[in-house]
């Protein structure tokens, strides 16, 4: 899967979030709830990396990992499709970016 169809995956999945949370809440996330549900997730993220490297306990690590990986992404893509950021060209600009500064570093 490209980041294209990660970033329409997640659109379509934050569309079907909408609709729930309009039927049982009366409202849909708006752009600082779904920052505010980034935070918490990237905090558990932590804390499960933590755990990867030996410095916590967490059962079905593995599991748990990639899917606090996913949310993050998940996040990240619904952030950038509703401020209007192109996600793959920003993210291939940002690429550009950084491998021209490691290259110049090392050089």
């Amino acid at each position: 899967m490209n980041i294209s169809e990660v970033t329409e995956r997640a659109i379509h999945v934050a569309g079907l979030y909408d609709q729930l949370n309009e039927q049982q809440r009366g409202r849909v996330w708006t752009t600082d709830d779904y920052m505010l549900g980034f935070v918490g997730d990237v905090g558990d993220l932590a804390k499960l990396v933590m755990a990867d490297s030996g410095t916590r306990d967490a059962d079905d690590l593995r599991a748990r990992l990639g899917h606090e990986l996913a949310d993050c992404l998940y996040s990240v893509a619904v952030l950038a499709h509703r401020t209007g950021i192109d996600l793959a060209a920003e993210f291939d600009a940002c690429m550009t970016m950084l491998t021209g500064y490691v290259q110049d570093q090392l050089d």
